[in-house]
């Protein structure tokens, strides 16, 4: 089974970038191991309908992006399986270019899409232009970690940890590239 870890978000808009920093951060951070399945991660940006031929390549696919949920606070983490998304989740309002939402639905349509799992953490909406992170995102990063970690290993995969970059350290790197 080929297993992708998809990061979505622009980086320019603070808490919107957090799936391109988290899947980096845990990229960096992590050797993992399987005897027969592969995994990959990929930045996917705010790429959306572009992606859909990387995505079709895979067998199961794992989203790392920013959600609206009815009732949430900033910083609250979902994780849910593609068709069975609960009621109060929403990837509306985004600064994405197309939502992930309407590419996954695209995908569907066309039966390309691999079964899918979502790792959604609420955002706070900070205005104008920034490469900083909310203090709540950078919390709830630790309920994501363990959150993927956890998942990768009932798919079988094994870890060593190699690194320690934390997610403020990637969201630096992108601030003084100066892109």
């Amino acid at each position: 089974m080929k297993v992708l870890v998809l990061g979505i978000g622009n980086v320019m808009f603070s808490d919107e970038g957090v799936g391109v920093h988290f899947n980096e951060m845990i990229k960096r951070n992590y050797k993992f191991t399987h005897e027969i399945n592969s995994l990959e991660f990929v930045d996917g940006g705010t790429l959306a309908i572009a992606l859909t031929p990387i995505i079709a390549e895979f067998d199961y696919l794992i989203v790392v992006d920013c959600i609206s949920a009815d009732e949430s606070s900033i910083g609250d983490v979902y994780f849910f399986d593609y068709e069975a998304m609960p009621n109060q989740i929403s990837w509306d309002g985004s600064a994405h270019e197309v939502e992930m939402l309407q590419t996954l639905q695209l995908m569907d349509l066309a039966g390309d899409m691999p079964k899918t799992k979502i790792l959604g953490v609420v955002p706070k909406r900070i205005e104008p232009m920034s490469f900083e992170l909310s203090s709540e995102i950078q919390a709830s990063v630790k309920v994501m970690e363990k959150t993927l970690l956890k998942h990768l290993e009932e798919l079988g995969f094994s870890y060593e940890k190699i690194s320690n970059l934390n997610i403020i350290d990637l969201a630096n790197e992108y601030k003084n590239k100066g892109i």
